[in-house]
């Protein structure tokens, strides 16, 4: 992983030959980092914003395809200590059946979700030309807010990465907290339904 002080160094001397491969492996921070530079003059900001929405969408269908393809290759005993049993499969197909397009586009949004939802939408075989357009929807507008961010105070970009983590954390646990709360309610309604 490269150091978040050596990329804006990177993106200017190399421009988009180099922000094209970083923009499949690094994240935000490099939209953020790219997008001072274009403020800066060195990059023009609608390649900068074509460029990070690409490579976002590639990266992503990386993920997808490890996730789809794992059961080849990732030996049974790792897959089962990773939950991922054959009811659990079933179960993670029926949900990105019926909701894998609102489960994208979340994961997008929290960013630490992300990776996670990816694999399990490869691992749920949800159709590629699916996922492609919830991922898509998920990413123009993620990628414009970086964009955005970069372009006006993107001189704080190491100040900025801190915060996409610890944004990316709080959103992710007040996903879980909603989650289980939305559990602890329908259990509690099935309960009462049993009552005489």
């Amino acid at each position: 992983m490269i150091s978040t002080e050596t990329l804006p160094t990177l993106i200017e001397t190399y421009g988009l030959v180099l922000l094209a491969p970083l923009s499949i492996l690094e994240g935000p921070i490099v939209t953020v980092i790219a997008s001072y530079a274009a403020r800066l003059g060195y990059l023009n900001i609608y390649a900068v914003y074509v460029v990070c929405v690409l490579g976002d969408v590639i990266g992503d269908g990386g993920m997808y395809w490890i996730g789809r393809t794992g059961n080849r290759w990732i030996p049974l005993r790792w897959r089962r200590k990773m939950g991922m049993d054959r009811a659990r499969t079933v179960k993670l197909v029926h949900h990105f059946r019926a909701q894998g397009g609102r489960t994208l586009i979340i994961g997008k949004i929290t960013h630490s979700a992300g990776f996670v939802v990816l694999l399990a939408a490869g691992a749920a075989k949800m159709p590629f030309g699916k996922f492609l357009w919830f991922n898509t929807l998920g990413t123009l507008p993620k990628t414009a807010f970086f964009c955005v961010i970069g372009y006006t105070i993107g001189h704080a970009y190491a100040s900025i990465n801190g915060y996409i983590g610890k944004v990316s954390v709080i959103l992710l646990i007040a996903i879980v907290a909603a989650a289980i709360g939305w559990w602890v309610h329908q259990r509690g309604q099935k309960t009462e339904g049993t009552d005489p």
